[in-house]
Order: structure tokens, then C-alpha cells, then sequence
């Protein structure tokens, strides 16, 4: 039997459990911004790119940005701290890499395949896969009351039907891609369940007290180990892809970038499933399916020529998964399921002989580590220039990629984008000092 944590919920101020829940859904939603600006880049693939190449440069562009923002939010000293710590995640943060390669090579082939708009909803059905996780793994919705049931199962139900809308709707595109509808839909699903067993290490990781850009740093490793093999297992070779990379070079700032982004949004993402948890956090980021939705068709125009009932269809459908994935997040956990969710996190202290008194503080948003570990360092700076003059010399050799884009939905997009880091991450601040 699992021993209690030390502090009880009623202990807990009850302004402190609801001000946290506001924060993780803001996180989850300011994820969803970044999560799909961060897929744009993926239509480079409509240039004759290979898939491999692409996700390959993208996760050079997640490895820079990896070590870059820990390292200015906080500094490796603070991040090499608390890894040391909490040693036993470093292998559960790289399969979580390893899951996110595989699963964003397959996005950028259910992209060429169906395009952004209908790929997008579909590989979000990662947040079922979430749910599940959540609730077999991590004791998410035990003690919930019927009503929270109700809106997660409904939520779940919904998630599905739109990912069958959508799907439909993919068969129904020009005749150039038809015959690609079922290997699209199938990537995206792939994906789907790529993406969804991912937050399984995430959860792990905040029931042990991990702080989020501890975990993205260690995160990167598995990704770059994976998508070389990838690249160089299906890609012809390493001299292929060196030569496919230098071939490409004008269009690695785009890749790069995307990463970059990704990251961002992984970031917020990491932070909501800390504290709402994965069965609630995942469902919310993924209402960027609708800031996916206005990238493919308002600023790639890829409903353009499809026709009325398709352009519903997929509307519908990812309306229909929206308000899923909005019943899902609107189950806030009841006192009974706040202490089945303490079980689980006493559960893993026990395990790893962790503290439990710092676990549950670093679940209340209050940082543990920073009385242990050492200020910025000097070659942090380094790190951070190194960065920026990494993306000065891609951005000089750049070049605008011959896709046909709406310059004033993209700008429209981007400065949401830029509004959502600033107001998010100020709040984020201010209630935990990104802890």
C-alpha cells in the first residue's frame, strides 16, 4: 500500500489549488499558439524535401533551443542541479525525445500527404492517448465524481468523431492527392499515439518535482539520437544527408525556426501538464488544431478549390474535437481525485527516495532548487550567443521559400504568437518563477 504524502490537501490554501489551475490552463492554451506556428515550416515538404531532411533540421532547431532558454530562464548551474537530483528521469526525458522524433517525422508526412489543415486535428487525438495514460498510470480522475467522468468520457467521444469527420474530408481533396489519403491519415495518427505516450515520461517527471526546463534540456538528447538514425537509416546514408543538408541550406533558418517554436510551445505545454496534469493539460494545448486549421487555410489557402462541403467538414470537425478536448479540460479535480493524485506522487518518492515535502512544494509552484544551485555562470552567456549567432548566419543565407503564403494572416498570426510569450510567460513568473 502506498504511504500518504506528509501534507494533506486541506493543509493546502484553497486560492493556492485554484490560482494554479488558471495558470496550467493558460499554459496549455498558450501552448497551443506556439505548437502550431511551429508546424508551418512543415510545408516545405510541398517543395520536394524530404520528410527525413525536414524533421531532422527542425530538431536541430529544438536542440539549440533546448539548451538556450534553460539556460537564460535559469542557468545550467540550476538545471545540472536539479538533473542530479532526480537522476532516475534523465533515461525517462530521452525516451520521451526518442517518442517525439518519431512522432513529429510522421506529422511532416501526414502534412505532405493531407496537408496541414487536416493533418493537424488528426495527430491531436494525442490527447486521448493522454487521457489513458493519465488515468491507468498517474491516478488522474480517481476519486472524480460522475460529473468530471462525464466531461472527460464526453470529451473523449468528441475527440473522435471529429477525427472521423476529418478524415472523411481528407479523401475528398483534388485528385492529386486523393490516393494519398489513407498514408496521410494514417502518419497523423501515428503521430497521435507517438505524441500521447510521450506525456507519460512529462507526468513522471513533475510527481518527482522536476522543474519543466530541467526536463527539455535532457529531453533534446533522445531526439537528436533518434532523428540521426532516421535520417541516416532511411535517407540514404550520412554523405546523403550532409549533401541533402548543404543542398538545403537555404531553407534551414525556416526548419530551425520551426523548432525554435516548438520548443516554446513544448515549454507551456510541460508547465500545464504539470500543474492540471496530462488527462486535462494535453487536450488543452491541443486546441492549437484551430490556430493549425487558420495556418493551412488562411495563410497557405489549402481549403482553396476544395469545395464547400469539404471546407464544412473540416470545420465541423475540428469544432467537434475543440469542444472535446474544452469538456476534458473544464473537469477540474475534485479534493478526492487532488489526493489520489498525492498517492501517486508519494508513490514515486518512495520509489526514487525522493522528498516528499519538496515534491508537493514543487507541485504548488514554489521552487526547491534554487537555494541548492549555483547563480548564472559566465559561459551561460556563451551559450545564449552562440545560439543567436547560430540563427544570424542561417538567417543570412536564407532565402524565401517558393510556397504561396497570405502575408497578412501570417503577420496577424505571428503577433498573437509574440502577445501569448509575453502574457503567459510574465504570469507564469510571477506566480512561480518559472519553478
Amino acid at each position: 500500500m502506498v504511504a500518504k504524502p506528509q501534507t494533506s490537501v486541506e493543509e493546502h490554501p484553497a486560492n493556492t489549488a485554484r490560482s494554479l489551475h488558471v495558470l496550467g490552463v493558460m499554459c496549455g492554451l498558450a501552448a497551443a499558439t506556439w505548437l502550431a506556428g511551429a508546424e508551418a515550416p512543415t510545408k516545405l515538404v510541398t517543395t520536394g524535401l524530404s520528410p527525413f531532411l525536414i524533421s531532422l533540421a527542425m530538431v536541430g532547431g529544438v536542440f539549440v533551443a533546448r539548451w538556450t532558454l534553460p539556460t537564460a530562464i535559469k542557468g545550467t548551474g540550476y538545471v545540472f542541479t536539479d538533473l542530479r537530483q532526480k537522476s532516475h528521469l534523465i533515461a525517462w526525458a530521452v525516451l520521451a525525445g526518442s517518442l517525439w522524433a518519431l512522432g513529429n517525422t510522421l506529422t511532416v508526412f501526414a502534412v505532405r500527404d493531407v496537408g496541414l489543415s487536416i493533418a493537424f486535428p488528426l495527430w491531436n487525438v494525442n490527447s486521448l492517448v493522454g487521457v489513458c495514460w493519465g488515468c491507468f498510470l498517474f491516478r488522474e480522475l480517481r476519486g472524480a465524481g460522475v460529473g468530471t467522468w462525464a466531461k472527460v468520457v464526453g470529451g473523449a467521444v468528441a475527440i473522435l468523431a471529429g477525427a472521423v469527420l476529418l478524415a472523411y474530408a481528407s479523401s475528398h481533396g483534388p485528385a492529386s492527392s486523393a490516393h494519398r489519403a489513407i498514408t496521410g491519415v494514417a502518419a497523423a495518427i501515428g503521430a497521435a499515439f507517438m505524441f500521447g505516450t510521450m506525456y507519460v515520461p512529462y507526468r513522471k517527471a513533475y510527481l518527482s518535482g522536476m522543474n519543466p526546463v530541467s526536463f527539455v534540456t535532457v529531453f533534446t538528447v533522445g531526439e537528436v539520437i533518434t532523428m540521426c538514425a532516421l535520417a541516416i537509416s532511411f535517407g540514404g546514408g550520412a554523405e546523403t544527408v550532409m549533401r541533402e543538408l548543404t543542398k538545403a541550406r537555404s531553407d534551414l533558418f525556416w526548419l530551425f525556426l520551426g523548432g525554435f517554436c516548438w520548443v516554446i510551445g513544448d515549454l507551456f505545454q510541460n508547465y500545464a501538464a504539470k500543474y492540471i496534469g496530462i488527462g486535462r493539460g494535453i487536450p488543452l494545448s491541443n486546441t492549437n488544431q484551430l490556430w493549425g486549421l487558420a495556418w493551412g487555410a488562411l495563410v497557405f489557402g489549402e481549403l482553396a478549390g476544395r469545395g464547400s462541403s469539404t471546407e464544412w467538414l473540416v470545420v465541423t470537425g475540428s469544432a467537434t474535437m475543440l469542444l472535446g478536448a474544452a469538456s476534458i479540460s473544464s473537469a477540474v479535480a475534485p479534493e478526492r481525485e487532488q489526493v489520489s493524485t498525492q498517492e501517486a506522487m508519494a508513490r514515486e518518492c518512495i520509489r526514487y527516495g525522493l522528498s516528499v515535502r519538496h515534491t508537493e512544494a514543487s507541485l504548488r509552484g514554489e521552487d526547491v532548487i534554487a537555494a541548492d544551485a549555483p547563480a548564472h555562470r559566465w559561459w551561460d552567456a556563451l551559450i545564449v550567443i552562440g545560439a543567436v549567432s547560430i540563427f544570424a548566419w542561417l538567417g543570412w543565407l536564407a532565402k524565401i521559400p517558393p510556397i504561396s503564403v497570405q502575408i497578412g494572416w501570417m503577420t496577424a498570426l505571428v503577433l498573437i504568437m509574440l502577445a501569448v510569450l509575453v502574457g503567459c510567460g510574465w504570469i507564469l513568473w510571477r506566480q512561480t518563477r518559472f519553478s
